[in-house]
C-alpha cells in the first residue's frame, strides 16, 4: 500500500510519514498541492492524505482534480479547519474522512487502515470473514463453502455491518438507510431482521452480531 502525503508544514509532514512508514506503508511526501497533483499523476497510490490550506494549490482544488481522474481513491483531509462549511465542501468533492489538527497519530493510522480496508472490499466486491464469504456483485453468501440464502435487505444490512466492524449502527440509522420511507417499519422491524441474520450466520466462526442495548447493533470480529 502506497500513500501520498501533501502537507506544507514540513515537521508535521515528516511526522505523519514516519508514523505511516512504521506501520508498514510506503509513503511519498509533497509540500504543496501543485506538487502533490504532479506526484499523483506520476505515481500509483492507494490513498491521498492532504492538508487544506496550502500554497499554489489548496486541498479542495487538489481533491477536485484527483476526483476527476480517479473517483474512488480514498482521500483524507488533515486540517485545522474544523468548521461545518469546510467539511460539507470536502464531502461534496468526495473526501472520505477528516482529521482535525492537532490529532493523535495512532488515530490517523487507524483511520487509514479502516478506510483502505473498506476501499479494498468495495473494489473486489468480496468480503471474507473467517469461514463466511459475501460477494456483493453476485449477491451470494457462503458459510464453509455452503450457500446461505438471504433476502436482499438481509444481505445489504449484513454487508454494511461487516464492512465497518466494531462500528455501532443505531436502529434509526439502519431504518433510514435500508427501510427508507417505509412507514410501517419500526425499531422492532430491525430487531426481527437481525434475529434472522443471526440465525442464518450461526455457523460463522469469524464474527458475531452484538446488540448494543438501547442503541442498535455492531459486528465484532473474533
Amino acid at each position: 500500500m502506497e500513500i501520498l502525503v501533501v502537507e506544507d508544514d514540513r515537521d508535521l509532514n515528516g511526522l505523519v510519514c514516519a508514523y505511516l512508514r512504521s506501520s508498514g506503508y510506503k509513503v511519498t511526501s509533497c509540500y504543496n498541492g501543485k506538487d502533490g497533483y504532479r506526484a499523483f499523476c506520476d505515481g500509483k497510490f492507494n490513498m491521498i492524505i492532504s492538508d487544506i490550506m496550502m500554497p499554489e494549490m489548496d486541498g479542495f482544488e487538489l481533491a477536485e482534480k484527483i476526483r476527476q481522474d480517479n473517483p474512488s481513491i480514498p482521500l483524507i483531509f488533515m486540517t485545522a479547519v474544523g468548521d461545518m462549511t469546510s467539511k460539507k465542501l470536502g464531502y461534496r468533492i468526495g473526501v472520505d474522512d477528516y482529521v482535525v489538527k492537532p490529532f493523535d497519530m495512532d488515530e490517523l493510522v487507524m483511520k487509514v487502515g479502516a478506510i483502505l480496508r473498506r476501499a479494498k472490499i468495495e473494489e473486489s466486491k468480496v468480503l471474507t470473514v473467517g469461514n463466511f464469504e459475501m460477494n456483493a456483485e453476485e449477491r451470494t453468501a457462503t458459510v464453509g463453502g455452503e450457500e446461505v440464502s438471504f433476502t436482499v435487505r438481509e444481505f445489504d444490512v449484513l454487508y454494511r455491518l461487516l464492512s465497518y466492524p466494531k462500528k455501532a449502527f443505531t436502529r434509526s440509522k439502519l431504518m433510514e438507510e435500508f427501510w427508507d420511507y417505509d412507514s410501517s417499519a419500526t425499531s422492532r422491524t430491525v430487531d426481527v431482521y437481525m434475529a434472522k441474520i443471526r440465525e442464518k450466520t450461526a455457523k460463522c466462526d469469524g464474527f458475531e452480531i452484538v446488540t448494543l442495548h438501547g442503541l442498535g447493533y455492531k459486528a465484532v470480529l473474533k
